[in-house]
């Protein structure tokens, strides 16, 4: 049995009829004028040929990375290892996220980052965020020792961003983000990029999906000029939240918190930074 056919027989008819790759490309239609079995079947005949060219993409996806092509896929557990193939391969993807849709490639990969800031338009100097699976993983990129324990695990995952300080022993790539002790970590509310970030074995770079200065990408057509830039494009549908992106909060000072980006949820955030008795910083947001 080849790769198509245990793809057409594992995917039942309705996750076909509303999936976003199958509708975009006009593949099946939901109305049709007949009822019954003739219809079904003509259904079931419609997705194993829309699905053996899914299969055929992932059979030569190694071809696909080398061109840069921008396949759209959903974003589904079952292309989670064409993501994490592209990741490794050190390539650029398109993700979506809790709050809105990202670049992302392996953070300890310099022609990767390089690949991303090309891609935005975006000036070396500015810094990128990392995306790590779980919350425990911070440690190996970040300095956590001097947060009140349970607070990560209170705000994590979610739509927040934490900037704490590299520290010496960080693992991460000293080309990302030259000249800056400190770095911004998220640990998205989001299966799909965290089981990325877990199969990768490192921290993902994360950046929006757009060019630097227009607005966020809530879809994948908010963005379609780009993806020819990208190894794939992960369809997630609109996403709910908004293009206000992650509320960002400085937390390389004991006892001390600081809203650099109010977001999507800066009021959540401030509620358990106070109740773990951090302090807003002088000069602080106020937003």
């Amino acid at each position: 049995m080849n790769i198509s056919t245990k793809i057409t027989e594992r995917l039942p008819v309705r996750e076909v009829l509303f999936s976003p790759f199958v509708s975009q490309r006009g593949v099946l239609s939901t109305k049709s004028p007949h009822d019954g079995v003739v219809c079904l079947n003509r259904q079931r005949r419609n997705l194993a040929g829309a699905y053996a060219k899914i299969a055929s993409s992932l059979d030569s996806y190694d071809d696909i990375l080398r061109k840069g092509t921008g396949v759209v896929l959903p974003a589904t557990k079952e292309y989670t290892r064409a993501a994490i193939q592209s990741i490794k391969s050190e390539k650029v993807i398109a993700v979506p996220t809790d709050t809105i849709y990202g670049f992302a490639c392996d953070a300890c990969s310099r022609e990767a980052v390089k690949r991303i800031y090309e891609i935005k338009g975006r000036k070396l100097t500015s810094p990128l965020a990392i995306c790590v699976a779980d919350v425990p993983d911070i440690m190996h990129f970040a300095i956590t020792d001097h947060l009140p324990q349970t607070l990560l695990e209170t705000l994590l995952p979610g739509p927040v961003t934490v900037v704490l300080s590299r520290g010496d022993s960080s693992i991460l790539e000293k080309s990302l983000n030259p000249g800056v002790d400190s770095v911004g970590v998220r640990v998205p509310d989001n299966d799909f990029i965290r089981n990325i970030a877990r199969g990768s074995g490192s921290a993902l770079a994360l950046t929006s999906a757009n060019l630097s200065g227009h607005p966020s990408s809530v879809n994948i057509q908010d963005f379609e000029n780009l993806w020819e830039h990208c190894a794939y494009v992960f369809d997630g549908g609109k996403l709910p939240m908004g293009r206000a992106g992650s509320t960002i909060v400085d937390l390389t000072y004991p006892g001390k918190y600081k809203i650099i980006r109010p977001g999507s949820a800066r009021e959540h955030t401030v509620a358990i930074l106070e109740w773990h008795s951090l302090q807003e910083e002088d000069g602080a947001d106020s937003t």
